[in-house]
C-alpha cells in the first residue's frame, strides 16, 4: 500500500485534466492505496471543489499576482504533506494557480511532474500567436513582441518561468500525456521521460443507431473560440442543404455561447442546433445515446483531448482536428476522420459521408470503441503511474528535469 498526494490547480470538476486527477484518486483509493487530492481553492464554475484539501486560489483579478507566486496555496500544501506524509507526489496543473511556489516543497519527496498542456512553454497554453498562427519561440521576452502579453503578463510569464527553472530540481520523473506534448516540451528543454495517454472511465456502448432517427452531430466542450465551435455551425449549414433532417446537440458552455448562437441564427440553422448547456456525466451520455458522430473541431492543438476518447468508448464515430493529441486518437478512415482544423468545407465533406451512411457510422463507432478499450482507459493509466510511483519510492533518486 502507497500513500499517494495528487496535486492540480482545480478542484472543481470543468475539464478533462480535472476528470482525470479526481479518477486517478479514486482508482488508486479503489485498489487500496491511500490517495488524496490537493488543489487550489478557485472555482471556475459554479460546481463543488472534490479535493480533498485545498490551498488559497482565485478567479478574481488578484489571480495575476498568485500565478507567479503563491505563498498560501504553499502553506497549505507544505500543512498537507506534513500530516499525510506521502510516499510520492503526482504533480500535475500548478502554473494557473498553485504557483510554482510549491516546488519547493517537493525537493525531500518523490514527484511525479505529468504534463497535460502546454502553460510550462506557454503563458497562454495555446502556442498560438495573435495572427493564429502557430508559435515556433521559447517563453520570454518575446511574448510582448509578439502581442501576446502586455507588461503586466510578461512580468507575470517571466517569474513564473523563473521559479520554474528554479524548482526543477524537485522534479523527479516527467510524463506527458501525448507524444505531440513530449515532443514540444522536449524542443523547450524538457527532460520528459514517457508518455503516459489519457484515460476515460469505461462504459457500455451507446445503443444502435435507430433506423428512424434523424442523423444528429454531437459536440462536447467549453464554448470558447479556440474549440472551433463556430467552424462546425458553418459546416452544419453546409451539411443541412443535402442532409436537411440533422441535428446539432452541443454540450457545454462559456462565453462564446450568445455569439454562436446568433452565428447560428445568421447561418439559418438556429433550428437545427440544440443548446445544452453544462450537464452531468448521465446526462451527457443520455443525450449522446443517438449521436451518429461526435466532433472535436479545435483550432488549437489540443494536448489530448478527452472528449474524443469518450466518444470512441461510448461507441460513436469521430471527427477531429488533425493536430495535437487528437490525431494520435482518431485513426484516419478507421475510427472517424481528421481534417485540417478551420476547414468547414473538409468537415462538412466528412460529415457528408458519415450522416449519409449508417453503417458506415456503426463500423467507425465499433472501431473506435476497441481502440478506446484497448488504449484510453483509466485504468490503463493508474496502471502506468503506479509503476512509476513504485519505482520512484524504491529508488528515490533525484535528477535534474
Amino acid at each position: 500500500m502507497m500513500r499517494i498526494l495528487i496535486v492540480h490547480d482545480y478542484g472543481v470538476c470543468v475539464g478533462g485534466a480535472e476528470q482525470l486527477s479526481l479518477a486517478i484518486r479514486n482508482h488508486l483509493r479503489a485498489r487500496g492505496h491511500e490517495a488524496r487530492l490537493f488543489t487550489s481553492s478557485a472555482r471556475p464554475q459554479r460546481l463543488p471543489i472534490r479535493a480533498d484539501s485545498t490551498g488559497f486560489g482565485t478567479m478574481s483579478p488578484a489571480r495575476r499576482i498568485t500565478q507567479a507566486w503563491n505563498p498560501f496555496a504553499a502553506r497549505a500544501l507544505k500543512t498537507e504533506i506534513r500530516t499525510f506524509k506521502p510516499d510520492v507526489v503526482h504533480l500535475r496543473m500548478f502554473m494557473t494557480q498553485l504557483s510554482p511556489a510549491i516546488l519547493d516543497l517537493l525537493h525531500d519527496i518523490p514527484t511525479v511532474l505529468h504534463l497535460v498542456n502546454y502553460d510550462l512553454v506557454c503563458p497562454l497554453n495555446t502556442r498560438v500567436l495573435p495572427d493564429a498562427s502557430p508559435c515556433p519561440y521559447t517563453p520570454g521576452s518575446v511574448c510582448g513582441r509578439t502581442g501576446c502579453l502586455g507588461l503586466l503578463g510578461l512580468a507575470r510569464a517571466q517569474a513564473q518561468q523563473l521559479g520554474w527553472r528554479r524548482g526543477t530540481q524537485a522534479i523527479d520523473y516527467v510524463i506527458a500525456n501525448s507524444d505531440r506534448v513530449a515532443h514540444v516540451h522536449r524542443s523547450h528543454g524538457v527532460n520528459v521521460n514517457d508518455v503516459v495517454l489519457n484515460g476515460v472511465p469505461e462504459r457500455p456502448t451507446r445503443p444502435p443507431l435507430n433506423d428512424t432517427s434523424a442523423p444528429r452531430i454531437g459536440y462536447a466542450g467549453r464554448l470558447v473560440a479556440k474549440k472551433g465551435v463556430a467552424c462546425l455551425l458553418e459546416a452544419v449549414a453546409t451539411v443541412s442543404k443535402s442532409i436537411p433532417d440533422i441535428r446539432l446537440s452541443v454540450v457545454g458552455d462559456g462565453p462564446e455561447r450568445a455569439s454562436l448562437a446568433a452565428e447560428a441564427e445568421r447561418l439559418g440553422i438556429h433550428g437545427l442546433v440544440d443548446w445544452h448547456g453544462h450537464v452531468s456525466r448521465d446526462e451527457l451520455e443520455a443525450l449522446f445515446a443517438d449521436v451518429w458522430v461526435q466532433v472535436v473541431p479545435s483550432l488549437w492543438e489540443e494536448p489530448f483531448g478527452l472528449v474524443a476518447a469518450e466518444g470512441m468508448m461510448r461507441g460513436c464515430a469521430v471527427i477531429a482536428t488533425n493536430g495535437g493529441g487528437l490525431a494520435e486518437q482518431v485513426v484516419d478512415g478507421h475510427t472517424g476522420y481528421l481534417v485540417p482544423p478551420g476547414d468547414a468545407s473538409a468537415l462538412a465533406s466528412r460529415l457528408v459521408a458519415l450522416l449519409g451512411d449508417r453503417s458506415l457510422a456503426e463500423a467507425m463507432g465499433q472501431a473506435g470503441r476497441r481502440r478506446a478499450l484497448d488504449q484510453f482507459t483509466e485504468a490503463r493509466v493508474v496502471d502506468q503511474c503506479l509503476t512509476i510511483y513504485q519505482s520512484l519510492a524504491a529508488t528515490r533518486s533525484r535528477g535534474p528535469v
